[in-house]
C-alpha cells in the first residue's frame, strides 16, 4: 500500500482484499480495493437522514470551487403551488451554504435553459452581498413552460466550464419527465458534459423518471435521491451543498494495469453505492485503462475488480493487476501523479481449503450487487404485471438484505411486499403500493452497506 500526501491535497490510501488462491485451471481472480482518502471537508455519498455533515474550512478556505444550481420552473411546479416554494427555499439554503469565494450561479430550467442569477453567461464570486443577490433573484422565479434537461445541463457545463478552478459541481432539481426534448438529446448533453463537472440529482415529488435522474446522477458521477415530500428539500440541498464544499480533489481516476493474457471482467463501484464503471475505461497506456471516480473529500469507497488470468500450474503465481489512483495534471502539459497504489496477486494450490474459500469483502459486495439488480428486475416486473417474477425478485432481495444486514432497503422492500421469512426470501407482494415508496426503493437501490471489517 502507497500514500501520497500533498499540501491542499488529501492523502489517498489503497487496500486490496481477495483471496488469492485458485485451484488448478482456475482463472477467475476477484478483488475489493478500497480507497480512502483524508484531509478533505466532508464524507462523501448520498448523506443519510438528520446526518449533518462538516466541512472542514472556514470563509474563504479550501479549494477554488464553482456550482451552479439548475431548478426546474416548468409548469408542473406549480401543482400545488408549494412546491416551486420549496423549491425556491431549498435553493436558497443550499446558497447559504456555499464557501465564500466559490463561484456559483443559477440557473432556471423549463423547455429552455436561463440563468437567472448573475446572469450574461457567468458565475459571481460567493459573499455576503452576491448571496443576497441571489436569493432575491430566486424569489421572482415561477413556474411556466416544459423540461428539457439537456439544455440545463449544456448551460452548467458552459457557465463552469469558463471558470478557472478545481471543483466544478452542479445540483439539479426536477419534479417532472424529461417531455421537451428527445432521449438521445439528452444522452448527447450528458455524453458531452461527462467528466467536465460532477453532479447530484434530486426527484421531488412522484412525477418524475427515476431512471431519468438516477441515469444523469450515474453519468455525472453525483448522487441520486427522492424527495416524496417538497418540505424536505431545504435540509436536503444544505446537505448536498455541504457535502460539495467538502470536496478536495476532483477527477481522480481508478488506474488498472493488468499483464499480457489478462482479461477485464468488470471493475464496480459497490460503496457506497453500486456503478458499474467497466464500459467507462479510456486507454492510458499498454495494457492500462483508466475508470472514472470524479471528486473526493474525506471518505471511502470501495470498488470490485473482477480480470480473468491465463491457466497456469500449482505453485506457480503472478500479479493479475495493479490498481493506481491517479490525479491527472491540471495543465494537461505534465504526467498525471500516482496518489496510491495496490497489487492484486493470483496463487494457484493443491489445498482445497484456501483455494475454495470467499473473501469475506468479495462475498458481502458480490451479494450487496445482487440485491440492487434483483431489486431493479422485480420491480420492472411489477410493473409489467408479472407478479410471479415480482415476487421471486423482491422476495431474493429481501434475503440479500437481510443476509448482509442492510437495514435501510430491508424498510424500504418492506413498504412494497409483505415479509414473511426474510431468511429464505417469502414474501407477499402488497396489493396496493404508494408510488412515493415504490420510486423511494427503485432510487435507493443501489445504497449499500459496508462490509464489516
Amino acid at each position: 500500500m502507497a500514500n501520497f500526501s500533498k499540501s491542499n491535497v488529501p492523502q489517498f490510501s489503497v487496500e486490496v482484499y481477495q483471496n488469492e488462491f485458485l485451484p488448478e485451471g482456475g482463472r477467475e481472480v476477484n478483488a475489493i480495493v478500497t480507497v480512502t482518502s483524508t484531509g478533505g471537508g466532508t464524507t462523501g455519498g448520498i448523506p443519510l437522514a438528520g446526518s449533518t455533515p462538516s466541512p472542514g474550512y472556514g470563509p474563504g478556505q479550501g479549494p477554488d470551487a464553482a456550482v451552479v444550481l439548475m431548478v426546474d420552473c416548468s409548469g408542473s411546479m406549480d401543482y400545488p403551488p408549494t412546491k416551486m416554494r420549496n423549491a425556491r427555499d431549498a435553493t436558497a439554503a443550499a446558497i447559504d451554504a456555499l464557501r465564500e469565494g466559490t463561484r456559483f450561479a443559477v440557473v432556471a430550467g423549463t423547455h429552455v435553459a436561463k440563468d437567472v442569477y448573475p446572469g450574461n453567461g457567468r458565475l459571481t464570486v460567493a459573499d455576503q452581498q452576491t448571496k443576497a443577490q441571489a436569493k432575491d433573484a430566486l424569489r421572482k422565479l415561477s413556474a411556466g413552460g416544459g423540461t428539457a434537461i439537456g439544455t440545463w445541463l449544456r448551460l452548467a457545463d458552459r457557465l463552469l466550464g469558463a471558470a478557472e478552478v478545481d471543483i466544478r459541481h452542479g445540483i439539479l432539481l426536477t419534479d417532472g419527465r424529461n417531455e421537451h426534448e428527445a432521449p438521445e438529446d439528452l444522452r448527447a448533453a450528458l455524453d458531452s458534459c461527462a467528466g467536465r463537472f460532477t453532479c447530484d440529482a434530486r426527484g421531488v415529488g412522484t412525477d418524475w423518471e427515476v431512471k431519468e435522474v438516477t441515469g444523469i446522477a450515474a453519468a455525472l458521477l453525483g448522487t441520486a435521491d427522492i424527495v416524496a415530500d417538497p418540505a424536505g428539500l431545504a435540509a436536503d440541498f444544505t446537505r448536498m451543498m455541504e457535502n460539495a464544499m467538502g470536496k478536495e480533489v476532483a477527477d481522480v481516476a481508478l488506474r488498472l494495469w493488468t499483464p499480457v493474457g489478462v482479461e477485464i471482467r468488470f471493475v464496480k463501484q459497490v460503496a457506497p453505492t453500486v456503478a458499474d464503471l467497466t464500459g467507462r475505461r479510456t486507454e492510458a497506456g499498454p495494457r492500462a485503462g483508466d475508470y472514472p471516480t470524479g471528486s473526493w473529500g474525506d471518505e471511502s469507497r470501495d470498488y470490485h475488480v473482477c480480470v480473468l488470468v491465463p491457466e497456469a500450474g500449482i505453485g506457480q503465481e503472478m500479479l493479475a493487476a495493479r490498481v493506481s489512483l491517479i490525479l491527472p495534471d491540471p495543465s494537461g502539459a505534465g504526467a498525471p501523479q500516482t496518489l496510491s497504489q495496490g497489487l492484486v496477486r493470483a496463487v494457484w494450490t493443491d489445498d482445497m481449503v484456501a483455494s475454495t474459500s470467499i473473501n469475506p469483502q468479495v462475498a458481502h459486495y458480490t451479494g450487496q450487487a445482487e440485491l440492487a439488480q434483483v431489486i431493479q428486475q422485480g420491480l420492472d416486473a411489477r410493473k409489467s404485471g408479472d407478479f410471479d417474477g415480482a415476487t421471486a425478485k423482491l422476495g431474493r432481495a429481501v434475503q440479500l438484505a437481510s443476509a448482509s444486514g442492510n437495514q435501510d432497503t430491508a424498510k424500504l422492500l418492506s413498504k412494497v411486499v409483505d415479509v414473511v421469512d426474510a431468511a429464505t426470501g417469502t414474501v407477499r407482494l402488497k396489493a396496493k403500493v404508494a408510488e412515493a415508496d415504490e420510486m423511494t426503493l427503485e432510487t435507493r437501490s443501489t445504497k449499500t452497506v459496508r462490509v464489516k471489517k
